[in-house]
C-alpha cells in the first residue's frame, strides 16, 4: 500500500521570494472582530432576561454536584434533563473552579459564544465563495435581514435578539453548525489548503469520524438546532460530492454513526428520548405567527437563491438546505409538532448567505445585481432603524427587555430553599440564583408533565385570595416550601413574615413553614 502524500497550494510572486508577506486582515477578520467587540458591549449592558434564569439555575446546580445534578429549578433529582449537556457541564465546570454564580457565567458565555459563531459564518462562508468580502455580507444578511417586526427568540441570532440570547445552548449550537458546516462542505469538495491524501484519493477515515462527533456533541447541546444542522449536511454531501462509490458511501456512514454514537453514551439524559416529547409543542405554536413581519425582508434572498439554481442546478447546497428547511418547518405547522418551528432561524440562512455571495461579486455589476444590492441594503437600513438599532444605540430607539434583578430576594433565600411564586419575572429568574421553585416554569424530561401541572395548580391554589390558612399550610408541607415572592396585587398571607420588598417593582418576600 502506497502512503499518503501531503499536498500544498503552489506559492507565487514576492510571497515565494520572502516565504510569506507580512500578515494582514482579511475584511472579515476586520469588520467580524468590530462586530464581536459592539456586539459583546451590547451583551452587557443588557440585564438578563427571559429564559436566561433557567441557565443559570443549571449552573447553578451543576456547581453544587457536576455528576448528580439535582431538577434545574425544583427540589427534586434532575436525571434525565436535557438541560445538562456538555455545554452545560463545562459551564457548571468552571463555576466550581472560579466560585462564579449562575449569572456571572452566563456573562462570560455569551462573547465565548459569539466567537464560536463568527469564526463558524466565515468558514462556512469561505467553502461556499472565495470572495473576501461575501463573509461580511452574509454576517451583516444574517443580523439585520429578518424583518419589520420583532423576533425574538432562542435560536434567532438577529441583532436584537444577540443582546440577550448569546449565552444560551442555542447560540453555542447554531456556532457548531456553522463550523460543522463548513468542514462538511471542505470534505465533500475535497477542497484544503493543506491535506493528507490517501492512495483513493480521500482523506482519513478518522476526519469523518471527528466530524460525526461534532455532529453528535451539536444533538446534546441543542437537539432542535442538530435538525437544521443535519438537513444542512445532508444538502452539502448530495451538492458537493461528486464521486460516489462503497468507499465515499462508508466514510458519511460512519460520519452519521459517529453522531449517533456519541449522542447515545452521553450519561445524563436520553436524547433519543425527546423525539416523542410534546409537552413544549403548545407553547411553540406562536413561532408560526406573523411570519411575514419577523421573515420578510429575508426573502431578498430569493431572487440570489434562484440564480444559483439557475446557474448550477438544483443540487446546488443552498438550494437543497432552504428546501430541506422550509419542508420541516411545514410539517411542524401541520403535524402539530410546533417545536420544530424553532429551526426558522436557520431556515433564513441560505436565503441570506446565497444574497450575500451573489453581492460579493466583482464590478461591475449588471442591472439586475444593482438593483438586488440597493433592496437588499434599503431593506437593511429598514430592518436596523425599526428593530434593532436599540440594541446598539443607547437612546431613542426601542430597547431590548429590561427585567429586574431579584439578587435583592437571593440575600435572604439560601440555595436549595423552596420559594412559591406566580409572577411572570419572577418563576423565570429566581431559581438562577440558587433557589427552587414548588412549581418549575417549563416542561423537564426529569419531571412529569402531569406532576408540574399539579403543582402549578396548587401554587395558584394557595395564592388564591380566597384560599384558607388550612390549605396553604398542606402546600407549604408538601413542597417543603419556605418563602414566598409576591407580586403588588397578592396580599401576604397572615402566618407570613414579610421579610424584604423590591423598590422597583413592588414585589414583596415573605417568610412562610417555620
Amino acid at each position: 500500500m502506497s502512503s499518503p502524500v501531503l499536498v500544498r497550494p503552489a506559492v507565487r510572486g514576492a510571497t515565494a521570494l520572502r516565504g510569506g508577506g507580512a500578515w494582514r486582515p482579511t475584511p472579515y477578520q476586520f469588520f467580524g472582530f468590530l462586530f464581536w467587540l459592539v456586539m459583546s458591549l451590547a451583551y452587557w449592558r443588557v440585564p438578563l432576561c427571559c429564559d436566561a434564569g433557567q441557565h443559570a439555575a443549571v449552573v447553578e446546580r451543576l456547581r453544587e454536584d457536576l455528576l448528580e445534578p439535582r431538577h434545574p429549578t425544583a427540589d427534586l433529582p434532575g436525571a434525565g434533563s436535557p438541560y445538562y449537556s456538555p455545554f452545560a457541564l463545562a459551564q457548571g465546570a468552571f463555576a466550581r473552579l472560579t466560585g462564579l454564580g449562575g449569572w456571572e457565567v452566563l456573562r462570560l458565555t455569551g462573547p465565548l459564544n459569539l466567537l464560536v459563531l463568527l469564526t463558524g459564518i466565515g468558514r462556512f462562508v469561505r467553502v461556499l465563495t472565495p470572495r473576501p468580502w461575501a463573509p461580511v455580507l452574509a454576517l451583516g444578511a444574517m443580523t439585520l435581514l429578518w424583518g419589520v417586526e420583532r423576533a425574538w427568540w432562542s435560536g434567532y441570532l438577529n441583532l436584537m435578539s444577540m443582546t440577550g440570547n448569546l449565552a444560551y445552548p442555542s447560540a453555542c449550537a447554531i456556532g457548531l453548525a456553522f463550523w460543522a458546516w463548513a468542514l462538511t462542505g471542505a470534505r465533500a469538495r475535497g477542497a484544503g489548503a493543506v491535506r493528507y491524501v490517501g492512495p483513493s484519493g480521500l482523506r482519513p477515515v478518522s476526519g469523518y469520524a471527528a466530524l460525526g462527533a461534532l455532529y453528535g456533541l451539536i444533538l446534546l447541546v441543542h437537539p432542535i438546532t442538530a435538525v437544521a444542522a443535519v438537513l444542512g449536511a445532508v444538502a452539502l454531501v448530495a451538492g458537493r460530492q461528486r464521486r460516489w462509490g462503497p468507499a465515499v458511501a462508508g466514510r458519511w456512514a460512519l460520519t452519521g454513526a459517529v453522531a449517533l454514537l456519541t449522542a447515545a453514551v452521553w450519561p445524563y439524559f436520553d436524547v433519543f428520548a425527546l423525539a416523542g416529547d410534546d409537552s413544549v409543542d403548545a407553547m411553540h405554536r406562536r413561532l408560526y405567527l406573523d411570519l411575514g413581519g419577523q421573515f420578510g425582508l429575508a426573502l431578498l434572498g430569493l431572487p440570489a437563491l434562484w440564480l444559483r439554481a439557475r446557474r448550477t442546478s438544483w443540487r446546488d447546497p443552498l438550494v437543497l438546505m432552504f428546501v430541506l428547511d422550509c419542508l420541516v418547518v411545514a410539517y411542524g405547522w401541520v403535524s402539530g409538532h410546533y417545536t420544530y418551528g424553532r429551526i426558522l432561524g436557520l431556515t433564513l440562512v441560505p436565503l441570506q448567505c446565497a444574497l450575500a455571495v451573489e453581492l460579493a461579486a466583482p464590478r461591475p455589476w449588471p442591472a439586475g445585481r444593482r438593483l438586488l444590492g440597493g433592496a437588499a441594503a434599503a431593506g437593511a437600513c429598514a430592518a436596523f432603524l425599526t428593530v434593532h438599532a436599540g440594541a446598539v444605540v443607547p437612546a431613542g430607539f426601542e430597547r431590548p427587555p429590561d427585567w429586574p434583578s431579584y439578587a435583592w430576594a437571593a440575600r435572604y433565600v439560601g440555595p436549595g430553599e423552596v420559594v412559591i411564586t406566580d409572577g411572570y419575572h419572577a418563576v423565570h429568574a429566581i431559581a438562577g440564583y440558587g433557589p427552587n421553585l414548588a412549581a418549575p416554569a417549563w416542561p423537564d424530561a426529569s419531571l412529569d408533565e402531569g406532576e408540574r401541572l399539579r403543582r402549578l395548580a396548587d401554587v395558584r391554589a394557595y395564592l388564591d385570595p380566597g384560599s384558607t390558612r388550612a390549605g396553604r399550610a398542606a402546600v407549604v408541607r408538601r413542597y417543603h416550601a419556605r418563602w414566598l415572592l409576591l407580586t403588588p396585587s397578592q396580599r401576604v398571607p397572615e402566618e407570613a413574615v414579610v421579610v424584604a420588598w423590591s423598590r422597583r417593582t413592588g414585589e414583596v418576600l415573605a417568610r412562610v413553614g417555620g
